[in-house]
């Protein structure tokens, strides 16, 4: 059975762009706590990441997390298709600290923080509170070309594994 990793970052630290490298390397599945509720925002007519879609984000997550629990439900839908198939990662994107530690305690998932000292941290709704947890791994992706992170990213994945 693979590896399932929790992996938080600011926006623009490169998280994506690891994974796609690690991509070369192991057979990875890419999700993120929000994708169900994009899905039911798309129906509402959002389309956009910016501050007033990110916020409309936010609150519909928090509202489904009260109502019955769709971002974890997902998430452990997800995690038992992982579970019958031959990838080694799981890559899953959460900011609450409070939903880290759910489905972290349902899964043995490890957590993962990307930095990167060249990105402004932003401060947007969605982006507050999301580093305040005390991470197994923090993975600093600054000042090296994409392949040398991506090696670096690798060899940290092996690791971890």
């Amino acid at each position: 059975m693979g590896q399932v990793i929790i992996i938080n970052g600011n926006a623009g630290v490169g998280k994506d762009t690891l994974i796609n490298f690690a991509r070369r390397r192991f057979k990875i599945k890419n999700i993120s706590s929000i994708d169900p509720i994009k899905r039911i925002a798309r129906m509402g007519g959002w389309r956009d990441k910016d501050e007033k879609g990110r916020k409309l984000l936010v609150d519909l997550k928090e509202l489904f997390v009260k109502f019955n629990d769709l971002p974890t439900k997902f998430l452990m839908e997800e995690f038992h298709k992982f579970q019958q198939s031959d990838k080694h990662f799981m890559f899953v994107h959460i900011r609450e600290p409070q939903e880290i530690e759910k489905f972290k305690s349902l899964t043995n998932a490890k957590t993962l923080l990307v930095t990167r000292n060249s990105v402004p941290k932003m401060d947007c709704i969605c982006m507050r509170n999301n580093v305040e947890y005390n991470y197994d791994f923090e993975f600093a992706n600054d000042g090296e070309s994409v392949k040398k992170s991506g090696q670096r990213f690798v060899e940290l994945l092996q690791s971890i594994s």
